[in-house]
């Protein structure tokens, strides 16, 4: 019988439950931001077609931000039941910020979705409106404490250790850490776009199977200008992003890009095949100092290689491919947002079979460049859990590989459920004829059934 290792189990658990996870904020941070638009747009111009994009992408919001609750919360148990050792030594912080994330952003969020959902006729839509505002605020109050904990354990400040014990300091250096604005802000955007993408395919597909009423040709517009921006805005932040990382997390940096000797004028793989045991990366194909300048603006910029962190440095190859699956989506997603805005604004013709097709098959893309991002982020930090201070491996929890393989079965059966389950629902709601759409049917059937009695 194969034995597989606790620890390894322990730690892929976490990672299918985060993977998980992660996908459902992505879309709800950015999504409560386009649907107060919606609701702005509604309110300024008083065309009724912005108020039938709201209650269609009401709904989905409101599903996907159940998921993301009920997953965000089995995600917290693993630190009690498989990391017991990160929180008795770094409870004093994560604790915390994970209550103010509850007190200050999850309260809120519940609360106001009520109204978003169940308020129009009971409220003004002046408090309809301060709702989608409060709740799109929560959603990123959200974003802004866990990334708060996580960029705290990635650049770790503001503590002091007290018989192996974190301690605070000062909570704003731990808040505030060398890397979190960068994280933030690139999170930030990753979410806008993945939510944009979302709504921008669905409407593309609902055009495309001629099942879209008057709205979605509007909300297609919208979503294609707004991806316009943000496609290249993120390359700014991502390599701002970059050089933070290089600054405190160097070994990371080294296996993004598959770098094992340090030097001065190092070359971009492109592509390649990392290999730890022959300490190269084996077929590559370079483009000689870019790596270099695009890391230190400096063509002869030094790079240290993964040599200097021997034993101490994360696998190599899952970090080196997520990073260029997290470049390669990001550039997709540049393409197809600048096609789409040269036929719609340049061109000013409506989108074609090809173009609807495209954008429809870019549906899910930001899901795709998020979890890449965050595998680039989460196993480029090992072997570190706090980096530099706390070893990943001294942390776990002692259960039998038995326990571990038990419960890592039966959360990627419930995940998969549950996925399949949610585009499914989003596959029957984006078929489902718009109600405008509808009732322009229902007023032909019912004139031509007038007409045949009349003959």
């Amino acid at each position: 019988m194969i034995e597989f290792d606790p620890y390894l189990l322990a730690r892929a658990q976490f990672a299918a439950n985060i993977s998980f996870h992660i996908l459902f904020p992505s879309i709800t941070i950015g999504l409560g931001w386009i649907l107060l638009f919606f609701r702005l747009r509604y309110t300024y111009t008083g065309d009724q077609h912005w108020e039938n994009a709201y209650h269609f992408w009401v709904k989905i919001f409101a599903l996907s931000f159940a998921i993301g609750v009920v997953s965000g919360i089995t995600m917290s148990f693993q630190f009690g039941t498989n990391w017991p050792g990160f929180m008795e030594r770094a409870g004093n912080i994560a604790g915390p910020l994970l209550g103010y994330e509850v007190l200050t952003a999850f309260f809120m969020e519940a609360t106001f979705l009520g109204v978003m959902l169940f308020g129009k006729s009971r409220v003004s839509n002046r408090m309809h409106v301060i709702a989608c505002a409060l709740v799109a605020v929560g959603t990123t109050l959200s974003a802004f404490w866990i990334l708060s904990l996580n960029s705290w354990m990635q650049t770790p400040t503001g503590y002091t250790m007290i018989d192996g014990v974190f301690h605070v300091e000062s909570w704003m250096a731990v808040i505030f850490n060398p890397s979190f604005p960068y994280r933030l802000a690139h999170m930030m955007v990753a979410s806008m776009l993945t939510a944009t993408f979302l709504v921008m395919g669905i409407s593309a597909w609902r055009m495309k199977r001629k099942v879209d009423g008057p709205a979605t040709a509007k909300i297609f517009r919208a979503m294609v200008a707004t991806a316009m921006i943000l496609a290249p805005l993120q390359v700014v932040v991502g390599d701002l992003h970059g050089l933070n990382t290089l600054e405190h997390q160097p070994a990371k940096v080294a296996a993004m890009e598959g770098i094992w000797e340090t030097q001065r004028g190092a070359p971009l793989t492109l592509f390649g095949f990392p290999d730890e045991e022959t300490r190269s990366t084996r077929f590559a194909i370079e483009i000689p100092k870019a790596a270099s300048y695009i890391l230190t603006h400096d063509l002869d910029g030094e790079i240290l290689g993964l040599n200097e962190f021997a034993g101490e440095h994360p696998p190599v190859a899952p970090v080196f491919w997520a990073f260029r699956v997290m470049v390669g989506m990001g550039v997709l997603m540049i393409l197809v947002a600048w096609w789409a805005g040269w036929v719609l604004f340049k061109q000013r013709r409506s989108p074609g079979p090809a173009l609807l097709t495209a954008t429809s098959v870019m549906t899910f893309s930001g899901w795709v460049a998020v979890l890449a991002g965050w595998y680039v982020t989460e196993i480029g930090r090992q072997p570190w859990i706090v980096y530099g201070m706390l070893n990943t491996a001294d942390l776990v929890a002692d259960h039998s590989s038995g326990v571990m393989l038990g419960t890592f079965m039966g959360y990627m059966a419930l995940y998969i459920f549950v996925m399949i389950s949610y585009i499914a629902t989003l596959r029957y709601m984006a078929t489902k004829p718009a109600a405008s759409l509808l009732a322009l049917r229902q007023l032909g059937g019912y004139e031509a059934n007038q007409q045949r009695q009349e003959a």
